[in-house]
């Protein structure tokens, strides 16, 4: 019979060892922070912003999506307050584009109505689907979106 005899470096004292190790380099090593934008600088209404917008825009539709652009919110945008300018961007190994909406204020751009935003976004649907032939769904539907400042 053969016997076994207990060592410190068996298999399963390695992985307690390794462990504790492990856990040690975890709270010993030296991380950098990523810090956003402070609450005082968000809630800033002096504040220039850029809004942006990605939006998942297949190959073969960017052509609709640029004229459902061009026909809805380019105009809307222009009459706007604080509306400085807009920067349209299409990624075709993702298919996605990005919108950059500068405002010359934060004040100005969230001090739109919701309920005329919506009127605008349902405009852009409805000509969205005339121009690519689709019925009850949004054929460049939002991915995310959000704001940047200035910093």
């Amino acid at each position: 019979m053969k016997a076994y005899s207990f060592s410190p470096f068996s298999v399963c004292s390695r992985s307690v060892w390794t462990l504790i190790v492990s856990v040690l380099i975890f709270f010993f090593i030296s991380v950098q922070p990523v810090v956003s934008a402070t609450t005082s600088k968000l809630n800033n209404s002096d504040s220039t912003v850029i809004e942006y917008l990605r939006l998942a825009v297949p190959k073969n539709e960017k052509d609709a999506w640029l004229a459902a652009e061009k026909g809805s919110w380019e105009p809307w945008l222009k009459k706007q307050k604080g509306f400085v300018k807009r920067e349209l961007f299409w990624d075709p190994n993702n298919e996605e584009a990005l919108l950059l909406i500068s405002w010359a204020t934060r004040s100005d751009w969230k001090t739109i109505p919701q309920s005329e935003i919506d009127n605008v976004q349902i405009g852009f649907e409805e000509l969205a689907m005339k121009l690519t032939h689709k019925e009850f769904v949004n054929p460049f539907p939002i991915k995310s979106q959000g704001e940047f400042l200035p910093q």
